[in-house]
């Protein structure tokens, strides 16, 4: 059983299809999970997983410092 905190990615059956959830893992009963995402938590029912696994954190975002100039 995957921890509550860990950043979880869930793929879920949706009408038409198949949706993934990504994000903390924020709470689960014996019917649903919860997951965090950008958009907000997203409460999955647990019948409608297909799969579901850890995932490291994301990638840290460098600054860049704008368009190359030119060497003159």
């Amino acid at each position: 059983m995957i921890p509550l905190g860990t950043r979880v990615v869930v793929r879920y059956r949706i009408e038409g299809g198949f949706t993934d959830a990504l994000g903390p893992l924020v709470a689960r009963d014996d019917e649903t999970c919860t997951v965090e995402t950008k958009r907000g938590p997203v409460v999955i029912p647990l019948a409608a997983v297909v799969a579901a696994k850890p995932v490291p954190p994301p990638p840290v975002r460098r600054k860049t410092s704008g368009p190359p100039t030119p060497d003159l």
